[in-house]
This record gives structure tokens, C-alpha cells and sequence, in this order.
């Protein structure tokens, strides 16, 4: 399982909604939402993901929560692409980054934290693996330790079963071109052994 970074800026989405979102998630409901992620495709159903803020104060880790839905495209024009990138995913912490932050942008410049770049311009960086162990820690302590909400479980178990019916069926495929394969190679062969061993100028029914 792997941990990404989701960012928020204030200045280019206010986010209205947050406040209500933090209340509910803290009150122990489930809360889903749906995030861009960048150019991260590798994304999988459990991974982890961390909500930072930047631009401006409060500036930090304010969220986190487990990946339900790998990468998808949604179409919009605002994007040279013609689309964006994004995830789905459901909370198991937050709190209302307009007030304060789990963990302050400056308690993130020490070792471990700073061998990340946790300044990124767009979502889906991911955190380098030192850094997220000792975040995770420091989370914990500090938000107290959650379950995998049952949603990301249920998405994980069905991504491994979708992974493992795709690796089964490419095996059965393989299987069944080199089956026809070989009975190809078998009719050929006969075909041509009965033509060799026809005497010139006879006629061979076909």
C-alpha cells in the first residue's frame, strides 16, 4: 500500500463545504469525495491519502483518508488534454483546514518529514516511504488510530478479485492460443506430410 499527497489551495477552490465534512467525518460518519490526482495513474483502491494545504495559513496536513476507486478520466476542457485525472476515496480523519491542521507545514521540515517535497504544484505526489512511516506514527498519536473504513476495504478486496479473474482469464486465453496453436500446427503438418507423401501427379482429394 502506498501513501499520496492531495492538495488544497484556498486561493483557486474555497471549499465551502469543508467545515461540514470535518464535523461528520469526526462524528464518526462516512464521508466519500472525490479528488484529481494529477498525472498518477499507479493509484490503487487502499492506498493512502493525505489532504495538505498550502498558499496560505494554515498551511499543513489537515485530512487523510483510503483510495476507493483507481484513476479515472472526466472530461474537462480546461486541460490541454481534454480531461483530468481523478480518484475516489473516503475519509477516516479530518478537521476544517480553515481553523487548523493536523500537522503544521513547519513541523514537516524536520528529518524524516524533509526528505519530501511536500510542496507540490498538483495532487498524487507520493510520499517517499520513510517519510510516510513516520507520519503515520505522528498521525496516530495524534488523531488516534482508525479501521480501514469498510468502503475501502470492500473496494481493495474487489480490485484484488478483478486483478486476479484478469490474470486468471489471460492465462485460460493463453492457453487456448497455444491450444489452438498447436492444433494448427498439427493440422498443417499433417496436411503437409500427406502431400509429401503424395506421388507426383496423383490427384489428392481435399
Amino acid at each position: 500500500m502506498s501513501a499520496y499527497l492531495l492538495i488544497w489551495s484556498p486561493r483557486k477552490w474555497p471549499w465551502p463545504e469543508l467545515s461540514d465534512f470535518a464535523r461528520r467525518v469526526q462524528a464518526g460518519e462516512t464521508v466519500a469525495d472525490t479528488w484529481g490526482c494529477g498525472f498518477a495513474r499507479g493509484i490503487l483502491p487502499g492506498d493512502r491519502v493525505f489532504l495538505h494545504r498550502v498558499a496560505s495559513e494554515p498551511r499543513g496536513l489537515f485530512g487523510s483518508g483510503y483510495v476507493t476507486r483507481a484513476p479515472y478520466e472526466v472530461a474537462d476542457s480546461a486541460y490541454k488534454r481534454g480531461y483530468r485525472l481523478c480518484i475516489d476515496f473516503v475519509y477516516d480523519w479530518l478537521v476544517d483546514a480553515n481553523e487548523n491542521v493536523v500537522i503544521a507545514r513547519d513541523a514537516l521540515r524536520v528529518h524524516p518529514f524533509s526528505v519530501q517535497t511536500w510542496d507540490a504544484q498538483s495532487s498524487g505526489t507520493v510520499i517517499k516511504p520513510i517519510a510516510e512511516g513516520a507520519l503515520e506514527k505522528r498521525w496516530a498519536e495524534l488523531t488516534g488510530k482508525r479501521p480501514m473504513p469498510a468502503a475501502a476495504v470492500a473496494a481493495m478486496h474487489a480490485a484484488d478479485a478483478a486483478r486476479l479473474a484478469g490474470i486468471h482469464d489471460g492465462r485460460d486465453d493463453a492457453l487456448s492460443n497455444a491450444g489452438s496453436g498447436a492444433q494448427a500446427k498439427a493440422r498443417n503438418g499433417a496436411a503437409g506430410a500427406r502431400k509429401r507423401a503424395a506421388p507426383r501427379g496423383a490427384t489428392r482429394k481435399t
